[in-house]
């Protein structure tokens, strides 16, 4: 269980309400600790301690692996007075006590026994630079830190000094705009990440030169205290756990969304798992539907891994097969073309005399400089790849270029060089970092996290899609233990998959038309749609105990060639009919996206 160092001190508050007044415990270290906590990794907290440590606090004390720090007299550790209006606080009175003395000097001196250390705003911009530099000093293996707008405001300097030793930031949209001046153009360097909340307009989550903006958690707020601080204690939890950025945070908002309904931080010290991201109320799992479903599957005699050995592949041990695969999978998106706002058709086209389709055909245009142009797959020529390039890359045979939205693929090569090149790496060191570590697919996924083309999609569909080529590729270049398991590789053929057989079903008769309709769907309805899946598929592994790969040829290879997006299904032929629930009006969400 990965174990995080929060520096930062707990507090005694008093909460003013419009008609009531309470007393709790509080602190911007003792939230992020307990969020930590709540979100399932061990955690440890430096900061004041009192001594001795009072009844109130006790419940902080029992979820920490350690408390360290000075130990101080009650009266000395941080007492705030707040005034609360719906989402508002006021504070009436700001107490920090000793906590403005800590010093980094204090920190344990080898911090590597540590997955991250967070810095919790504290008193002075340059008390927190002091921490960010001892814990970069003592080898510490990531920090992550915030601020507060005052001190942004006093020292701009500092802070930004403090986010230049940062991997993680976050701010709330107010700090944003005084540090940043805009949300608008806000980036990170190659490897970083900044989260920022904004409220009851979600968050953002900035990767490098890449931004999403996340919907607000909807909740009756009662005391918004600690909802910035609970943010940070999940989102970094989440990410120590494996999670990509953008579904950290949505579980982090998740969490905080519960505990700024209750007062104080009641809902963190819950021994409850921590709430799951909500489900579009459009859309539902059938767990009736999983459960028959995966006992017809383990039957399935192609329910196996592919190798990814085929003519449209380098042969084994080609020298250039693993720069080939990384630049291949990430240009996996968007083969089909739309008219009059609905889908029209996928492509397909003869490519060096093989007519086909979709993945297949960029295949083989992968394939076309492996013999005479084998620089091409490096980071330097991705990046550098022009319009014509491309162009080049995925003419067909009749001389025309059937690659729908080329600039998108374009882009990404570029994107994906790009960072390669800022971050030092090639698929050669990251397959070494990866199999050098303990856990190889958490370190793989970890680092294609920050790599355009791969670090966009919160479902990582290229990212799981490449590791389990390169794990069941003859040459194994990637070793996965049996602790650690790909996730969902979700595409239009998995959707599809769910949709047509029952495993997800679309309850509200509108969005259910539209997909019926093969119309083109917003963002929100692709998500509720995708994410459902995602869950779904995730519970067919978990059901069936059949590995990812077995269950993608199933969802990929066998629904493809039984239940096709343009032609009938041959239900007759496919050992799902007995169980399937025969939705065979709907479609694949249709939303251009480089997801998948």
């Amino acid at each position: 269980m990965p174990h995080i160092l929060v520096v930062g001190s707990a507090s005694i508050d008093t909460l003013h309400f419009q008609n009531r007044i309470e007393s709790t415990i509080g602190g911007a270290g003792l939230y992020t600790a307990l969020a930590v906590h709540r979100s399932g990794c061990q955690v440890s907290m430096y900061g004041v301690r009192p001594d001795p440590i009072p009844e109130s606090l006790q419940p902080l004390q029992n979820r920490l692996i350690a408390w360290i720090g000075p130990k101080v007299g009650i009266e000395k550790i941080p007492h705030f007075e707040i005034s609360h209006d719906g989402d508002r606080a006021s504070y009436l009175n700001f107490f920090v006590g000793e906590e403005e003395k800590i010093d980094a000097q204090g920190l344990p001196q080898d911090l590597s026994i540590y997955d991250a250390v967070h810095i919790s705003s504290l008193g002075k911009a340059a008390q927190s630079l002091k921490f960010a530099q001892a814990c970069y000093q003592r080898g510490a293996k990531l920090i992550s830190s915030g601020s507060f707008l005052n001190l942004i405001q006093e020292d701009p300097e500092k802070v930004s000094r403090l986010i230049e030793c940062s991997n993680i930031f976050f701010l709330n949209e107010q700090e944003a705009l005084a540090f940043f001046g805009s949300l608008e153009n806000i980036t990170t360097k190659p490897g970083k990440l900044l989260f920022i909340t904004r409220g009851k307009n979600g968050a953002t989550v900035v990767q490098g030169n890449f931004k999403t903006d996340l919907p607000a958690v909807p909740a009756e707020v009662l005391d918004p205290t600690g909802a910035g601080d609970t943010f940070c204690g999940a989102t970094l939890a989440n990410l120590m756990l494996d999670s990509h950025p953008i579904i950290a945070a949505r579980k982090a908002m998740a969490l905080a969304s519960e505990e700024i309904e209750h007062v104080g931080p009641s809902a963190l010290l819950s021994d409850q798992a921590p709430p799951y991201i909500p489900m579009d109320n459009r859309v539902r799992i059938d767990e009736n539907q999983v459960v028959e479903i995966a006992k017809v599957i383990r039957k399935i005699p192609e329910a196996k891994p592919f190798n990814f050995v085929c003519d449209y592949y380098p042969p084994i041990n080609h020298p250039l097969t693993l720069d080939y695969f990384f630049v291949q999978t990430l240009q996996q998106f968007s083969f089909w073309e739309t008219a009059h706002g609905r889908y029209d058709h996928p492509l397909i086209a003869t490519i060096d005399g093989h007519n086909c389709k979709g993945s297949t055909y960029l295949s083989y245009a992968y394939l076309r400089p492996l013999i005479k142009d084998q620089a091409f797959y490096s980071p330097q020529r991705q990046a550098d790849t022009t319009i014509e390039e491309t162009q080049a890359l995925f003419r067909a045979d009749d001389g025309s270029n059937p690659m729908p939205a080329i600039e998108l693929h374009l882009h990404k090569a570029q994107e994906y060089g790009k960072d390669m090149l800022s971050l030092k790496l090639t698929p050669q060191i990251i397959i070494a970092q990866a199999n050098q570590s303990s856990t190889p697919l958490r370190t793989f996924i970890s680092i294609l996290d920050h790599v355009g083309g791969y670090k966009e999609d919160p479902f990582r569909k290229k990212t799981n899609l490449l590791a389990l080529i390169l794990n069941e590729r003859p040459e194994r270049f990637l070793t996965i233990p049996d602790d650690e398991q790909i996730q969902p590789v979700i595409d239009y053929h998995s959707m599809r998959f769910s949709l047509r057989t029952g495993l997800v079903l679309i309850t509200d008769e509108i969005l259910r038309k539209k997909v019926s309709d093969r119309k083109l769907l917003t963002a929100e309805e692709e998500w509720a749609i995708r994410y459902a899946c995602y869950v779904a598929v995730q519970r067919l592994i978990e059901v069936s105990g059949l590995s990812m790969g077995a269950v993608d040829n199933i969802t990929f290879s066998y629904n493809r060639k039984h239940c096709p997006e343009m032609t009938d299904p041959k239900c007759h032929e496919c050992a799902l009919d007995p169980v399937c629930a025969h939705y065979k009006e709907l479609f694949q969400p249709v939303f251009r996206t480089t997801f998948y």
